[in-house]
C-alpha cells in the first residue's frame, strides 16, 4: 500500500516588504524612461513641425527675429519683461549609500512689475515639491512634501544698454518645507544678475547668498551661496541650447554641490498660447558625501508676452 507523502508544516519564505512593494519614489526610476523618452520624442517632433511651418512662411526682412526667437531670447534673460511660469521636473539619482532617487518639481513663476518708465521689479519664486525614496536601507527617510521657498526680487532697468542687462535686490528663503526637506529657518541676503545679449547669444552670471535670521532655535543655521554662470544660444527657429552650472556652497557644512547642466528647448504654440518645452541632463562634478551623481530635467514654461 502506498503511503501518501506527508505535507510539510513549514511556511514558505516570505520576501522582505521592500522587495515586494517598491516605494513610490522607487517607481520613478522605473517610470523615468517612459516619461523622459516620450518628452524627447515630443520635443523633436514639435521642432520638426515648427521648422516645416516656418519654411512656408516668409522670412522677416532685414534679419529680424521671429516671434519664437524673440520669446526664447527673453526666456534666456532672467530679468526680462516677460511673465513666465516654468514647471521644472528634475530627477536626481544616487542619494545616500543605498543610491536613492529624488524627484523635484520646481514651480517657478517669474513676474515683472513696472515701477516707472525706466525701471522694473522682477520677482522670481522657486517652490519645490519633492519626492524622495529611502536613501539608506532601514533608515525610513523616504518622504514626499514641500521644500523651502526661495523668492528673489531684482530691480532692473527696462532698457538694456549695448546688450548689457543687470538686476540687483534681496533674496528671501521662506520655511515652507516639511520636516524632511525644510530647514525651519527664515533666511535672506543679496542677489544679483549680470548678462549680455546679442546675435542670439546670451551669457552671464546669477548669484545670491542667504543667512538665517529667524526660525526654530533648535534648527541649524543657514549660510548658503548660489552661483550660476550660464550661456545660451538661440537659433532663428526658436531652438535654444543652454549650458550652465547651479553651484551651491554651504558655509555651515563646508560642502560644495556643482551640477553641470546641458539642455535644449524650443518655443511652440498650443492654439494661441506660446510654450517653451525643454529637456536636459546634468552631471555632478562636485557633491557632498552621499549626494546625487547625475540627473535629468524636463521643463514646460508657459509664456505670457505683452
Amino acid at each position: 500500500m502506498t503511503v501518501p507523502a506527508r505535507r510539510s508544516c513549514e511556511r514558505p519564505p516570505v520576501a522582505p516588504a521592500d522587495a515586494r512593494l517598491p516605494t513610490a519614489p522607487l517607481l520613478l526610476r522605473v517610470l523615468l524612461l517612459p516619461v523622459i523618452l516620450p518628452a524627447v520624442v515630443l520635443l523633436a517632433g514639435l521642432v520638426c513641425a515648427e521648422a516645416r511651418a516656418q519654411e512656408a512662411e516668409p522670412v522677416p526682412a532685414g534679419g529680424a527675429a521671429t516671434e519664437g526667437q524673440a520669446l526664447a531670447d527673453q526666456l534666456a534673460n532672467p530679468v526680462s519683461n516677460l511673465i513666465s511660469v516654468p514647471l521644472q521636473s528634475n530627477y536626481d539619482c544616487c542619494y545616500g549609500p543605498d543610491d536613492g532617487d529624488r524627484y523635484t518639481l520646481n514651480i517657478q513663476p517669474v513676474i515683472p512689475l513696472g515701477l516707472s518708465k525706466d525701471w522694473n521689479l522682477i520677482t522670481r519664486t522657486i517652490l519645490p515639491v519633492i519626492s524622495q525614496e529611502e536613501t539608506a536601507r532601514g533608515a525610513g527617510n523616504g518622504d514626499t512634501g514641500l521644500g523651502d521657498t526661495l523668492q528673489s526680487f531684482f530691480l532692473s532697468p527696462k532698457q538694456a544698454k549695448n546688450g548689457l542687462v543687470w538686476g540687483v535686490g534681496p533674496a528671501i528663503l521662506w520655511p515652507t518645507g516639511n520636516a524632511t526637506f525644510g530647514g525651519d529657518k527664515f533666511a535672506a541676503g543679496p542677489t544679483a544678475v549680470l548678462l549680455k545679449q546679442g546675435g542670439g547669444l546670451t551669457y552671464g552670471f546669477l548669484g545670491n547668498h542667504v543667512w538665517s535670521f529667524a526660525g526654530k532655535s533648535s534648527a541649524p543655521g543657514v549660510s548658503r551661496t548660489f552661483l550660476q554662470p550660464f550661456i545660451t544660444k538661440t537659433l532663428p527657429d526658436s531652438t535654444s541650447f543652454a549650458l550652465n552650472t547651479e553651484t551651491g556652497y554651504d558655509r555651515k557644512t563646508k560642502d560644495w554641490t556643482v551640477p553641470v547642466n546641458l539642455s535644449v528647448s524650443h518655443v511652440v504654440k498650443f492654439g494661441k498660447q506660446p510654450v517653451s518645452l525643454g529637456v536636459g541632463a546634468r552631471y555632478y562634478v562636485e557633491r557632498p558625501r552621499f549626494g546625487p551623481e547625475w540627473g535629468a530635467r524636463f521643463v514646460m514654461t508657459l509664456l505670457f508676452p505683452e
